[in-house]
């Protein structure tokens, strides 16, 4: 029996490995998905899945990352541009279903996805040569991982943000841990913890945008870009301000969260994820409440639930024209219990960490989440059957004990993100 059920498993790993390099070689040329060109002084990154949302899969992080550092070192190459193509998205996130699947199958590609998502992340972070992502359209996971670390963002009022990892059994990686407690006040804990989203404008004035440009405007404003000869910070930053002040739509409107500010400040202030719900419990304002009840909205993950099978990109991209399934229903009392407290304590140590420590925290975090169980009952629950009921274990946030949560957070010795 035993000497059957090893070669049922290795008969099904190697299937899943034939079905991933069937899958790359079906797919069109490495250009069809990302497209890497030097236009004028810059080197330009177009992201080339718009039936996908864009979404960012392992081979398009291997085309990127060599690139970018060739960029940085090339004296003719000025500027770096990211951008996504289709007006819907920036990039929706990562191929998370690959990575499920490869879980399952006991595929490296679980270790390496996130290995070279981040080392990208960090090149996008210390890059030498001015960053400007154009973030038009939906930007989650990995699409912020690509823009958020970077030197400029340009959000417009179809940009829309979110980081709704805990529905799914995850956490808000790609140096969430770094940017989100940076960010005023309790804010970034409140969108870690929530998957909150913020749209056009307001994606600016929390702090994630630098820049908010109406999006008619993008064309010129990436004209100006290209042609700017060796530019300082300053000088790009010079004619992104132009282009803002050249953009009023939505000026006159309130930040979104504005007159709820204070509330997060105090309700999110707290030493544990218990804690917070406590306060949200005694608080018994309706913006508190809110937070709790079942049934509120939020952004469920907008990933394709097959990146690469064309039958189901179609499927979903009917799902999404028909605005059906868009909204997960859950508010923090359908969050994992396991990636709320990941959050609570990843987002706590980051504040005080360098980008790098906090992307070697996020792999080992990650890693954790692959030997775990919600991540792949998200991925069924959301992806797969679509039934919006993951099944967490443990259910309760009492039932996460103190000691599994830390164990998360071990050193893998020399498995270890190097960066």
């Amino acid at each position: 029996m035993a000497l059957t059920a090893l070669k049922t498993a290795l008969s099904l790993r190697s299937l899943y490995r034939l079905r991933k390099l069937q899958a790359h070689l079906m797919s069109s040329n490495a250009s069809a998905e990302v497209v890497l060109e030097r236009v004028g002084n810059a080197g330009v990154i177009t992201l080339n899945r718009p039936k996908a949302l864009n979404a960012l899969n392992f081979t398009m992080i291997r085309q990127i990352y060599p690139q970018l550092k060739t960029w940085e070192k090339d004296s003719e190459t000025h500027i770096v541009i990211i951008k996504g193509v289709g007006g819907k998205a920036f990039c929706a996130g990562g191929d998370i279903r690959a990575v499920s699947d490869a879980g399952k199958a006991g595929d490296p590609l679980t270790q390496d996805f996130f290995r070279e998502e981040y080392i990208l992340n960090n090149a996008i972070g210390t890059c030498k040569k001015p960053y400007v992502a154009l973030i038009n359209g939906i930007t989650m996971g990995g699409g912020v991982g690509l823009s958020v670390h970077g030197r400029f963002r340009v959000a417009t009022e179809k940009t829309l943000f979110a980081m709704p990892e805990t529905a799914i059994g995850l956490f808000p990686d790609v140096g969430g841990g770094y940017f989100l407690p940076r960010l005023q006040g309790k804010l970034g804990l409140f969108l870690a913890l929530t998957g909150f989203r913020l749209k056009g404008r307001d994606v600016q004035r929390a702090g994630v945008a630098t820049h908010f440009v109406e999006s008619e405007k993008l064309g010129a404003l990436e004209k100006d870009l290209v042609e700017l000869n060796s530019p300082s910070a300053g000088d790009v930053a010079q004619v992104l301000n132009t282009y803002q002040e050249q953009s009023t739509l939505d000026a006159e409107k309130p930040f979104v969260l504005q007159q709820h500010t204070e509330a997060i400040d105090r309700l999110f202030k707290a030493s544990s994820v218990e804690e917070i719900l406590e306060n949200l419990q005694k608080d018994g304002s309706g913006f508190a409440q809110k937070q709790l009840e079942v049934g509120s909205e939020i952004p469920t993950f907008r990933f394709p639930v097959r990146l690469q099978a064309r039958e189901t990109i179609k499927t979903y991209t009917d799902i999404y024209k028909k605005k059906k399934n868009i909204f997960l229903v859950c508010t923090l009392t359908k969050m994992s219990p396991t990636s709320m407290k990941l959050t609570f304590k990843q987002l706590q140590a980051g504040a005080s960490m360098s980008l790098q420590e906090v992307l070697v925290m996020e792999y080992r975090l990650a890693q954790a989440c692959m030997r775990g169980h919600d991540f792949y009952e998200g991925v069924r629950a959301v992806l797969i059957d679509k039934d919006q009921n993951p099944k967490w274990k443990p259910s309760t946030l009492a039932e996460v004990s103190e000691q599994s949560v830390e164990e998360c957070f071990g050193s893998l010795g020399d498995r270890d993100l190097r960066l």
